[in-house]
């Protein structure tokens, strides 16, 4: 029995190794990981073991007992020690490993991409220490960016790449004249959820516009649109629209009911005005009236997707409590965390291509290198 388990680790593991990077091997000696690891004969082992450890979820001291059923004699300080020392190889593991095309969804010929971020705490924390910023296409549902930052790292689009013709969506936080003119910079198009306050929107004569009195006109189920300008920190303008529509009264009612409970909890008062803008939704974009205002927020529905993809991160990779106080233990534990959610997105990706015996023709098993 011990015979075959191992024997289906080893074809286990050949399987995965095909949806490695190139040159991930050579990374580990380049990046440092495995210098002077006199516990560790090559990158496979110690991929193999780090793995068990961010993947598996196993404890150092656990992690060290399942490496030797591995053939790996090691010890979990120096399990530690590995992880530590192996912060800038897992970053490149996972970069290399997040989606590579650039198209997304065909929307007018334009690739859509979500962006949002999340935080991860560390154990007796009481905030946020860690903040993982997140972007994925929307064709494929793949990440095509992420980066790492402390508490201090605000999320704001300024941190994503942005190449002409993107279209960019994102919640309210995003929604800042700052963002808005990096990625018109870009020569792309944003759509956002109106912040009313981060984001001032103006009429094309320069005066500030009264966003309530515009919805008291809205009706349930109809989409109404506003030509606006957004007024950008080096005084330029951003020309586009205001899309909002009424919600109905029992998605009303829920919005407030969650506006009161963050209020109490927080010790705060609701405005009047807040209360009466939970009855509609909005948002701003600057995508050209090829696109109508129902498309519109057809097109910000999707945003809901990048918030199912962390959500899976952290329900089922364990990406929301990071069981790390040394900083760059810390780093690695995410970027390593992130690798494995980006392999196990490409696996997935590849699932209905591969053939019924379960790997490809190209596949050799070989067994794990040993002291």
């Amino acid at each position: 029995m011990a015979k075959e388990a191992e024997d289906l680790s080893i074809e286990n593991w050949a399987v995965l190794r095909t949806f490695l990077p190139a040159g991930w091997e050579e990374m580990a000696r380049r990046s440092g990981a495995l210098r002077r690891a006199r516990d560790f004969p090559d990158a496979e082992s110690l991929l193999r073991v780090l793995l068990l450890h961010i993947g598996n979820g196993c404890s150092l001291a656990e992690t060290a007992v399942r490496a030797r059923y591995l053939g790996i004699e090691v010890s979990p300080v120096a399990v530690f020690k590995r992880l530590r020392a192996s912060e800038e190889w897992l970053r490149w593991l996972a970069e290399r490993s997040r989606g590579q095309q650039r198209l997304a969804m065909e929307t007018h010929g334009r690739p859509v991409r979500a962006v949002d971020g999340t935080s991860v705490s560390e154990p007796g924390s009481t905030g946020t220490d860690w903040r993982v910023h997140y972007a994925i296409n929307l064709a494929d549902l793949q990440c095509d960016f992420f980066t790492i930052t402390s508490v201090a790292g605000g999320e704001t689009l300024r941190r994503v790449p942005v190449h002409a013709g993107d279209i960019l969506l994102g919640d309210r936080i995003y929604a800042t004249p700052v963002g808005v003119a990096h990625v018109a910079k870009a020569g792309a198009d944003i759509v956002v959820r109106l912040h009313r306050r981060a984001l001032p929107l103006f009429d094309a004569a320069g005066k500030r516009v009264n966003i309530l009195r515009r919805f008291r006109s809205l009706q349930v189920g109809k989409v109404r649109q506003w030509n606006t300008r957004v007024r950008c920190a080096d005084g330029n303008w951003v020309s586009g629209r205001l899309v909002a529509v009424r919600r109905s009264v029992q998605s009303t009612r829920i919005v407030r009911e969650r506006m009161a409970r963050h209020a109490k909890k927080h010790r705060k008062t609701i405005s009047p005005e807040s209360w009466k803008a939970a009855a509609y939704f909005a948002a701003w974009t600057t995508l050209p009236d090829t696109f109508p205002a129902p498309a519109i927020l057809e097109l910000y529905r999707l945003r809901w997707q990048i918030e199912m993809a962390i959500k899976r991160m952290k329900s089922i990779l364990g990406l929301g409590h990071l069981p790390k106080k040394d900083p760059a233990s810390a780093r690695a534990w995410l970027h390593g965390k992130l690798f494995v959610s980006l392999l196990v997105e490409r696996m997935v990706e590849c699932a209905n291509s591969f053939s019924p015996w379960g790997y490809g023709p190209d596949v050799t098993p070989q067994p794990l290198a040993r002291n």
